[in-house]
Order: structure tokens, then C-alpha cells, then sequence
């Protein structure tokens, strides 16, 4: 057997190009890249965590009725700012938020029932629709991640 390869002299040009591998967490670093948000590098989700954090400390400093205002608006402003980017990262097929998706639509229907019809609806029957929401919405989303994940999934 002959070798084919010609040695190379040292000091004889330059050195071959050679493919640089990732490292696995280089690799991980790459894949783990949250998806972009629609309004580019501006921080609108972080900009509304903060205010509604602001808002909540305000509230309860202030107390009374404003102060209660203030605590309201905190929770809307920071519960946005989550649901936003779990609905971003849910349906871009990154992270699987099936199961919080499904409770805010839930909580929305059960505080519509609750403030359209108080007393035309039982409240055992609410709770059965509320739960009907989830369960059926934590399934439709799942399967909505999984086609946009690519995750295929044999129903036996």
C-alpha cells in the first residue's frame, strides 16, 4: 500500500482550511433562540414586566382604592407581558405553553359568564364550562405545537 497523501513541507504556504465544529453547547446556544418578537429589538414585553411591577409596589405603598387600581393594573400590565411571549414562543413551535394558553382562555369565558349572566347560569354549570375551555383548548394547542414543532405523534 502507498501513501497517496504528499507530505507538506513546514513553512510551505499556508495551512489548510478546516471546518470548525461546534461545541454541543454552542450547538444548544444555537437552536435555543427564542423567536423574534414582530416589533424587532425594541423591549415592549420587559417595558411592560417593569411597569407592572412599578404599579404593584405603588399599590401597595398608596393602599385604598387607588392603591387597589394600581395593583390591578400591575397584574394586567406583567400578566401581558407573559402571556405575549408565551403565545410567541407557544406557536413558533419553541417552548409548549399548552397548558397556561388553555387557563387564561379559560379564566377569560369564565369571567365573561361570570360577569354576563351572574345569576341566569349556575355555578356548577360555569365550572363545567370553564373546565370544558381548558381541556379542550390544552388539546388543540398541543396539537397545534406539535405541528409547528414537528413532533409527530401516533394515536394508537
Amino acid at each position: 500500500m502507498s501513501n497517496k497523501r504528499k507530505r507538506r513541507r513546514p513553512g510551505a504556504g499556508p495551512q489548510p482550511q478546516r471546518k470548525k465544529s461546534r461545541t454541543p453547547a454552542q450547538q444548544a446556544a444555537v437552536e435555543d433562540e427564542r423567536p423574534p418578537a414582530p416589533w424587532g429589538s425594541f423591549p415592549l414585553v420587559e417595558i411592560a414586566v417593569l411597569v407592572g411591577i412599578v404599579m404593584l409596589v405603588a399599590g401597595f405603598i398608596i393602599g385604598g382604592s387607588q392603591g387597589t387600581l394600581a395593583i390591578a393594573t400591575g397584574l394586567v400590565l406583567a400578566s401581558l407581558g407573559g402571556l405575549e411571549l408565551s403565545i410567541r414562543e407557544h406557536f413558533a413551535g419553541y417552548r409548549s405553553h399548552s397548558l397556561l394558553l388553555a387557563g387564561f382562555a379559560s379564566v377569560v369565558v369564565l369571567a365573561l359568564l361570570f360577569y354576563v349572566s351572574p345569576d341566569s347560569v349556575p355555578v356548577a354549570a360555569r365550572i363545567a364550562i370553564g373546565l370544558a375551555v381548558f381541556g379542550g383548548g390544552a388539546w388543540a394547542l398541543a396539537q397545534a405545537f406539535r405541528r409547528r414543532a414537528g413532533v409527530r405523534v401516533k394515536l394508537r
